[in-house]
């Protein structure tokens, strides 16, 4: 396939405009900065982003490249299929939740990030330890969004996915560094709006793919056997736990993220950032649609009459990759390219918020409560800056091993699962809770999760569940052994706490040794 040069114009067009908006909006932070605190102004937008703003940046950082690629994929998979597509009412349910139940305590006493509350229980030595998971999900996750960015136009623009990881990792960065949530929050604007209009507009992708001559209906194939099984998928008895695990993981697992808070944190107001929280889970749900309709294209094509031929995408390895061959092979080149800028977009929109989110964490709860006590608000920034870039870096590196850097993002995720939000829950809802009771928690999750194994990254099960099997030489846990971890750690911190606090209140520990 020869270099597709109309493609590869319109996506630098639409780099080259979210640049421009990213600097616009950073002068635009600088203009609004005039008696602010800098480095607040880069991290949470002076608390002055209106719901508007809010809505679009909250709905684009969980609408990234791996969501729409990966509803697609799943529906798609002939093992799988719609059922099985958690991700979507996951992460909605999540945002609803976190604006019920987490925004108005964090908003009303001003946190700057999710670490705040928990430093301000336990301190900054604790602080520093769950610091660990979130950093390396976010590392992680940029590395993973710009990996399957690579992958992509190497599908569609038969260009080098090195150099896509390049120039979108420098895109990024640049913006990010000028302008902080400002520059993000705009340009997730602009992307939402091109992933819109792009994707989930009727008249541009789903028609084309829908009408092509190689598709059967999708409505028939949802429960009949055609090229494959029904795409509307099973869930056998067996895989109930399973499931139930993923989904609470997607629900509960999402909530504990700087990315969530740091935009509910920007709202003018408690009540705007509850608005925000509830509405962005909405237009979550919704922006999945267009992915779960090409999913089910897809799985309804016979690829031996397309330019694609036989082997199918699943049997030679490429179903990651079914929704822009769906896009290349069943629509006109020129909507092909529409679908890309749709997947670049919103791939950017999850990096500039994973970038952002490491590099607020780094200066505000290492750098300004640990390392440098006395450093001044211009002083943080340009740490949050130099933090930024290392990190953007490192994750750009790490982009080039995308076979490995998925899994590692996924076990990140789970560690801030079972070790993040037990932690976020008793620090807001137990006060009474203690840095004992943390210690204890973090060590209790941190080994259940790690002795569990994980067969993505070929590590065996040290602790084998009820309903652990064996299957082609990999062990695999059906029992829902995320969220009993979860639990678990909850139950410790608090019961270690309590313990701790009668110790000490009868005087059989020495109050030297009470660090609470």
């Amino acid at each position: 396939m020869a270099l597709n040069i109309p493609g590869l114009v319109s996506l630098s067009v639409f780099f080259m405009l979210t640049l421009a908006t990213g600097i616009w909006a950073s002068w635009k932070s600088k203009k609004d900065q005039q008696n602010r605190n800098p480095a607040e102004m880069a991290i949470v937008g002076g608390r002055n982003i209106n719901v508007f703003i809010g809505l679009f940046t909250a709905t684009a950082t969980w609408v990234g490249g791996a969501y729409i690629n990966g509803t697609a994929e799943i529906v798609y998979l002939p093992s799988k299929g719609l059922l099985w597509v958690q991700a979507p009412v996951g992460f909605a349910l999540s945002l609803v939740i976190g604006g019920f139940f987490f925004v108005n305590p964090m908003r009303s006493k001003n946190y700057v990030t999710v670490m705040d509350p928990l430093q301000e229980t336990y301190g900054n030595v604790m602080g520093s330890l769950l610091f660990i998971p979130p950093l390396l999900g976010e590392v992680f996750w940029f590395a993973a969004i710009l990996a399957s960015l690579g992958a992509t136009m190497r599908v569609i623009l038969d260009i080098g996915g090195s150099w896509a990881i390049i120039v979108s990792a420098c895109t990024v960065i640049l913006y990010t560094l000028l302008g902080g949530l400002y520059s993000v929050a705009y340009t997730d604007v602009i992307q939402l709006v091109f992933i819109t209009l792009s994707l989930a507009s009727p008249w541009v992708c789903i028609p084309f793919a829908l009408v092509n001559s190689a598709t059967e209906s999708i409505y028939y194939t949802a429960t009949h056997q055609s090229y494959q099984d029904p795409w509307i998928g099973k869930i056998e008895k067996q895989y109930l736990g399973r499931w139930l695990d993923d989904f609470f993981y997607l629900v509960l697992g999402s909530i504990p993220w700087q990315t969530y808070f740091q935009r509910v944190l920007s709202a003018a107001s408690p009540r705007q950032a509850r608005l925000i929280s509830y509405l962005s889970g909405l237009g979550c749900f919704s922006m999945a649609i267009p992915s779960v309709l090409i999913g089910a294209v897809a799985a309804s094509t016979d690829w031996n009459q397309t330019s694609y031929g036989l082997p199918s995408p699943l049997e030679r390895g490429e179903s990651a990759m079914i929704l822009p061959l769906v896009l290349h092979y069943l629509c006109p080149a020129y909507i092909s390219i529409a679908g890309l800028g749709a997947i670049a977009a919103a791939t950017m929109s999850s990096a500039d918020s994973a970038l952002l989110s490491a590099g607020s964490m780094f200066a505000h709860n290492i750098y300004r409560k640990i390392l440098r006590k006395k450093a001044t608000e211009m002083e943080v920034l340009w740490a949050m800056r130099t933090s930024m870039l290392v990190f953007g870096a490192g994750a750009a590196g790490l982009a080039f091993y995308s076979s490995s850097i998925y899994d590692l993002w996924f076990l990140s995720g789970e560690l801030v699962y079972a070790l993040l939000f037990p932690q976020l829950c008793c620090a807001l809802f137990i006060p009474s809770t203690n840095t004992y009771g943390s210690a204890a928690g973090f060590l209790v999750g941190l080994l259940l999760r790690l002795l569990a194994g994980e067969p993505a990254l070929s590590i065996p099960p040290v602790i084998c569940y009820p309903a652990c099997s064996l299957v082609n030489g990999t062990y695999s846990q059906l029992f829902p052994f995320k969220i009993f971890t979860m639990l678990l750690t909850l139950g410790t911190i608090v019961a270690v706490s309590y313990l701790a606090a009668v110790l000490f209140q009868r005087n059989l520990l020495p109050r030297r040794w009470d660090i609470c």
